[in-house]
C-alpha cells in the first residue's frame, strides 16, 4: 500500500510517518464499496488500509448524529455529530484504534504519543487493551486533572522539559530508534480512522457544510479524505464544503488562509479557553491550506467568549462538550449560510475532560424543613 505525500507528492512503497520535505504523508486514495455489517469497520471495510482488529476495539465509531434546534434561527438544518461518547469521549479513539490494529500486526511493543489531552487518554486505554507499553510524552506544565485521566490506564506517563513544540518530530525519530510506534496528532493511520466520521454521517444525510474544530489539521484531513474516497466511489454525489475552526487566540491555519499564503507560519504567545486545539505550528497546516485550495473550503476563526456562549447553548440541549467541541456551533453565526442547508458540526470532546474551565451554574440552598417552597419557587 503506498503512501504519498500530501505537498510535493512523493510516493513511499515503505511505512513513513513524514516525507522527506518533511510535511505528512497519506494513503493513496480508497475505492470500494459499503457492506452489511454491525460496526462502521465492518462496513467499509474495503477502505482501511489495515485490517481492523475487533479484539482491540473498545467500542470506537457509530456515534449519534442529532437533530439540533440552534440553526432553526438561522434557517438550517443543524446536525450534531457526537464524539463525545467514543470510548475515551473524543474522536482520538477511532484513529487510535486503527493505529493500534497496525502497530500489534507489526510487532511493537509499545507505542507512544505527544499530548497532554485527548490523543494521551485514547492511547494510553488502547495500549492496555491491546498488553502494549505506553509512552505518552507531555509538557511540564500539564495539569494534574489531565495526567490522571492519563496515568490511570497505567501508561509511562514523562515531563518534558523544554520546547514542547519539538517534541512531535524528536518522538519520531526516537520511536524508529527504540521500537516504540508514536502516533501522533496527524499519523497516517489515525487521518485514516477519522474518515469514519464522513462515512457515517453520510449514511445519514447529505450534508452541504461540515463544521470541524481545527488544531493539528488531522480531523480535517481525515474527514476531507473520507468524503473524496466516497465521492469517487460514487457513492455520494458530491462533496460538501468543509469548514475549518479554529480560535481566535490561536489560529495559524486560518491566518494563512485569509493572508493567501501557502504555508502556516508559528503563531506566537497562543492564549485560548479551547486548549485540545491550541496547537501554534500545526505539523498538517500545509496540508489543510492545499485542501482548501483544491477543495474550496473555508475557515473561521472565534472568539473565547463565543466559544463560552456556544458551550453553554450546547449545555442547554443535554450535551456538555470541551471548549473547542463549541466552536463550531460559534462559527455558525459567522457563516452566512444559505436558508435551508444541511449543517453538521463535529463534537470532539466531553466536557468532562475540561471541568477546570466550565462555568458553575446557580445553585440555591434550602433546609429541608422548606424544601416544598424551594422546589415550587424557582426564582
Amino acid at each position: 500500500m503506498k503512501l504519498r505525500c500530501t505537498i510535493c507528492g512523493r510516493e513511499y512503497d515503505r511505512p513513513v510517518q513524514r516525507c522527506e520535505c518533511g510535511e505528512p504523508v497519506e494513503f493513496e486514495l480508497f475505492h470500494g464499496k459499503p457492506y452489511i455489517g454491525k460496526t462502521v469497520w465492518e462496513r467499509f471495510y474495503d477502505f482501511w488500509p489495515v485490517e481492523p482488529d475487533p479484539e482491540l476495539s473498545l467500542g470506537e465509531g457509530d456515534t449519534p448524529l442529532i437533530r439540533s434546534k440552534l440553526g432553526n434561527e438561522l434557517g438550517i438544518k443543524l446536525y450534531l455529530k457526537n464524539e463525545t461518547v467514543n470510548p475515551t469521549w473524543s474522536f482520538k479513539d477511532r484513529g487510535t484504534f486503527l493505529a493500534i490494529s497496525h502497530a500489534v500486526k507489526e510487532g511493537y511493543k509499545a507505542v507512544g504519543t505527544v499530548s497532554t489531552g485527548n490523543m494521551a487518554a485514547s492511547v494510553a486505554a488502547y495500549a492496555a487493551k491491546a498488553g502494549l507499553k505506553a509512552k505518552i510524552l507531555v509538557s511540564e506544565e500539564a495539569s494534574k486533572e489531565k495526567l490522571k485521566a492519563v496515568s490511570v490506564y497505567g501508561a509511562d506517563v514523562i515531563r518534558v522539559k523544554g520546547d514542547y513544540g519539538r517534541l512531535y518530530f524528536k518522538s519520531l525519530k526516537l520511536g524508529e530508534r527504540l521500537g516504540v510506534y508514536f502516533m501522533n496528532s496527524d499519523n497516517p493511520l489515525r487521518v485514516e480512522g477519522y474518515k469514519g466520521i464522513s462515512f457515517e454521517i453520510a449514511e445519514e444525510i447529505t450534508p452541504d457544510y461540515v463544521l470541524i474544530p481545527t488544531s493539528s489539521g488531522g480531523l480535517f484531513r481525515g474527514v476531507a479524505k473520507g468524503f473524496i474516497e466516497l465521492f469517487v466511489s460514487g457513492l455520494i454525489d458530491r462533496i460538501p464544503t468543509l469548514v475549518a475552526v479554529q480560535a481566535e487566540g490561536c489560529s495559524p491555519i486560518c491566518r494563512a488562509f485569509k493572508e493567501g499564503k501557502e504555508r502556516i507560519e508559528r503563531f506566537e504567545s497562543p492564549k485560548t479557553i479551547a486548549h485540545a486545539i491550541e496547537n501554534p505550528y500545526p505539523p498538517s497546516g500545509n496540508a489543510v491550506l492545499k485542501l482548501f485550495r483544491e477543495m474550496g473550503g473555508l475557515c473561521v476563526t472565534v472568539s473565547d467568549e463565543e466559544i463560552i456562549k456556544a458551550q453553554a447553548e450546547l449545555a442547554r440541549e443535554g450535551l456538555f462538550v470541551q471548549p473547542s467541541s463549541a466552536t463550531g456551533i460559534a462559527a455558525l453565526k459567522k457563516l452566512n449560510l444559505p436558508e435551508g442547508v444541511n449543517v453538521v458540526s463535529i463534537l470532539t470532546g466531553s466536557g468532562l475532560k475540561a471541568l477546570s474551565t466550565a462555568p458553575l451554574g446557580k445553585v440555591r440552598e434550602c433546609s429541608i424543613e422548606k424544601l416544598r417552597e424551594c422546589i415550587e419557587n424557582n426564582s
